[in-house]
């Protein structure tokens, strides 16, 4: 072979490996784009979504007629008030059920009044504070104060996150499916009950699915990302999903409630669940001000913002107040009797039947009805 020929052969079989080359660092380049990204929309994202959501509530605010909302407040019967507040406190206990299901799966050795109360008064800190204090900090120092170890009230925490946000899918997806809200006039969009139905129907179906994979795995040790864990067996799934779905159900209830059934219950409790996700997404301690936007954004066309406004704030005088001040409380009378430490042996950290291994503080409820 001649000189010449050698070489437009190698030119020839070059080729496709520079191409290949270049193709390869093209891709690189987009990988490490997008990870550039997603990493400044997961850093920003929430910052911004909390900023678009307070200039809604400062535009809101000045529009609010407060002494006619003072007003709609104090016509509020007085027996509408207590039983709103009675709902509330079986809405607490409902949640303080959620520790129960951990405290069987763990077998933390606490006795069942004990793990309500901690429970109780953590999930009063958690939607007043936010879930770092409420959801994790205040229940770390709780149950490791009653000799529980840090590994398992990880895996108390991440099964009551679970049981929560089980309930949240199931619910939000049947009244998606069966009642789906219609949004505001002022938003100018098409007729969109298909799509929320067709997301109704993709949410209800985590329900099933959970139950489903609850029915195969339950019991046994699985891993996923380096971490062992074993799922719940269905019996304990079940009582997941109805303790979670009936605390939701409840807690739309004392809304509509509280507005006098000025608006049908699937349109008000679809709200509160939006509430509940605009409030967890801005990370804004008790969803404060979230709520109320969110309630006037989707409400104020067909309820006047006055009497809305009033309705939520005897919603949070009861849901929120009512149950920090016992919370407090009954924190106090915690530490004045130093907490028992010892008083419960914690098992040795096995794999125990817990969804998740280590719970992430932003998955919960921060400042709107749960989970947290």
């Amino acid at each position: 072979m001649s000189p010449s020929g050698g070489r437009a052969g190698a030119r020839a079989g070059g080729r496709p490996g520079r191409r290949g080359g270049r193709a390869g660092g093209r891709a690189a380049v987009w990988t490490a784009v997008g990870a550039a990204v997603w990493a400044a929309v997961r850093r920003f994202g929430p910052w911004l979504l909390a900023a678009v959501v307070l200039v809604l509530i400062v535009h809101q605010a000045r529009e609010v007629q407060w002494p006619a909302v003072w007003k709609a407040l104090k016509q509020q019967p007085p027996w509408r008030l207590v039983a709103a507040a009675a709902l509330a406190l079986l809405s607490f206990a409902l949640f303080a059920g959620y520790d129960l299901i951990g405290r069987r799966e763990t077998h933390h050795g606490l006795s069942s009044p004990r793990t309500l109360r901690i429970a109780a008064i953590c999930y009063a800190f958690n939607i007043n504070f936010g879930s770092l204090l409420g959801g994790v900090a205040m229940k770390l120092r709780l149950y490791e104060r009653a000799g529980v170890k840090a590994v398992t009230v990880a895996r108390v925490i991440a099964l009551s996150l679970a049981t929560n946000w089980l309930g949240y899918l199931v619910v939000a997806g049947a009244v998606l499916m069966l009642a789906p809200p219609p949004l505001p006039e002022r938003f100018l969009l098409p007729d969109t009950s298909g799509a929320l139905r067709a997301l109704g129907a993709a949410l209800f179906a985590c329900g099933p699915a959970y139950l489903l994979l609850c029915w195969r795995r339950g019991g046994k040790v699985m891993s996923l990302r380096g971490h062992r864990f074993a799922l719940p067996r269905p019996p304990v799934a079940w009582a997941q999903l109805a303790l979670a779905a009936a605390n939701w159900l409840l807690m739309g209830g004392i809304v509509w409630l509280l507005l006098a059934r000025a608006a049908p219950y699937p349109t008000v409790l679809a709200v509160l669940l939006l509430a509940a996700v605009a409030g967890v997404a801005t990370h804004v301690p008790a969803g404060l001000g979230v709520i109320e936007a969110v309630f006037v954004a989707s409400l104020g066309g067909t309820i006047a913002p006055p009497t809305l406004l009033a309705a939520l704030l005897a919603y949070r005088a009861t849901y929120y107040l009512l149950p920090l001040a016992l919370a407090l409380a009954g924190y106090a009378l915690v530490e004045a009797r130093g907490g028992g430490r010892g008083a419960a042996a914690s098992p040795s950290p096995s794999p125990s039947p817990s969804p998740s291994p280590s719970p992430s503080p932003s998955a919960s409820a921060s400042g709107a009805p749960p989970p947290r």
